[in-house]
C-alpha cells in the first residue's frame, strides 16, 4: 500500500465532506431563521455516519452547534 497516497486520499475526501458539510449546515439554518422554524440563541444537535462498506466500517460523530 502506499501510504502518501492513501493519506492524500484520505485528507481530500474529508476536505470535500467538510466544506460540503459547511455549506450545507449554513444554508439550512438560514433558510430555518428566516422561516421562523428556528430561533436564534437555539443549539443543534449534529450527527455525522461515515461509512466504508467495502470493509464493513460504520463509525457515527455526534456534536452540538449552536447558534447564537
Amino acid at each position: 500500500m502506499n501510504e502518501d497516497r492513501f493519506n492524500m486520499d484520505i485528507r481530500k475526501f474529508l476536505k470535500v465532506v467538510g466544506v460540503t458539510s459547511q455549506r450545507e449546515i449554513e444554508k439550512a439554518v438560514r433558510d430555518a431563521l428566516a422561516k421562523g422554524a428556528l430561533k436564534d440563541g437555539t443549539a443543534l444537535t449534529a450527527r455525522v455516519t461515515l461509512s466504508l462498506p467495502e470493509i464493513g466500517l460504520q463509525h457515527m460523530i455526534e456534536g452540538e452547534i449552536g447558534i447564537a
